[in-house]
């Protein structure tokens, strides 16, 4: 388990992902993330592929050792996040692996110790929860653990941890009511939130596919992504390959990265071969990029 988290924390920490709360159990594991410089399933995919393979060489085995591939939720942060940082956080005392709420202040193997200051860990976004408490770290750890202290005998809760319309209306009593008032509001298995956010977050993926099946079918090439990314800043689109860190040519790669991975498919890896940089450079420039196009209010396709 100690490998699994330092691997955890490098991965955390390279994508520039956010950690609110995690937990590892015997035969699974729970984290609370906020997606950084990479999507979810790529750091994911790091993570598992990478303990994977070292788990197998020091026990001297081969194949898989997940049984299912992992599970995502979308959350809506207003309203979730403080029920979803106690609900992960009391996972190992619902699971018998330790007694108490006092064990679990200092359990190494859940973020609820790093939180109440117990242990350290540089991944893991203590500021963040605290704030959501009180301004002074003492006063928001007071208030942060008597939150989760009222949590201990709601046991399980379906309506955090599945059932799309439960998740959506905000519990069973909800949708009871909801039946008797022959009301219908938009839910999604994928999506932790009220009846507006999954509308919001179903109309947007849809959008985005759509972008990415136009693209697909005019078989959208980097080099049109260079002579688009030219057009909007007024740059030749051969500079964009070529080394510098001049002001536009730094501009004009950082939108080149993020179309090329969030409007195309194309990995960072992919595109750091295609710029002669490293990944980390090219992740730089995709959030870069994003911050970009936010501003000029461009998109790929005219």
């Amino acid at each position: 388990m100690e490998n699994f988290i330092v691997r955890l924390g490098k991965a955390l920490l390279i994508s520039q992902t956010s950690c609110f709360a995690w937990a590892l159990l015997p035969n699974h594991f729970h984290l609370l993330l906020r997606t950084g410089t990479r999507p979810i399933s790529s750091v994911m995919s790091s993570l598992l592929t990478g303990h994977v393979m070292a788990f197998n060489r020091r026990h001297q085995r081969s194949g898989t050792l997940f049984q299912n591939r992992y599970k995502s939720i979308l959350c809506q942060e207003e309203g979730y996040l403080r029920e979803l940082l106690r609900y992960i956080h009391l996972n190992p005392i619902r699971a018998n692996v330790i007694p108490d709420l006092n064990a679990l202040d200092s359990y190494p193997f859940a973020g609820h110790a790093a939180i109440m200051g117990s242990i350290s860990n540089g991944w893991q976004n203590i500021d963040h929860v605290l704030m959501l408490f009180a301004d002074q770290p003492s006063l928001a750890r007071h208030g942060y653990r008597q939150f989760v202290e009222q949590g201990l005998n709601a046991g399980r809760r379906p309506e955090l941890t599945g059932g799309g319309l439960v998740r959506s209306c905000g519990g069973w009593a909800a949708v009871k009511s909801m039946g008797k008032e022959r009301a219908h509001l938009k839910s999604d298995e994928r999506i932790l939130g009220d009846s507006d956010f999954v509308e919001q977050v179903l109309r947007s993926a849809n959008e985005s596919m759509e972008r990415r099946h136009a693209l697909k079918s005019v078989d959208f090439s980097l080099d049109q992504l260079a002579a688009r990314v030219g057009e909007l800043l007024s740059i030749a689109p051969e500079e964009i390959f070529k080394p510098g860190k001049q002001p536009l040519k730094v501009r004009a790669r950082s939108l080149f990265c993020y179309w090329g991975v969030h409007e195309l498919g194309h990995t960072m890896t992919s595109l750091a071969r295609e710029l002669n940089q490293s990944q980390p450079a090219v992740s730089i420039s995709v959030r870069r990029g994003e911050a970009i196009a936010r501003a000029m209010g461009c998109s790929l396709l005219k």
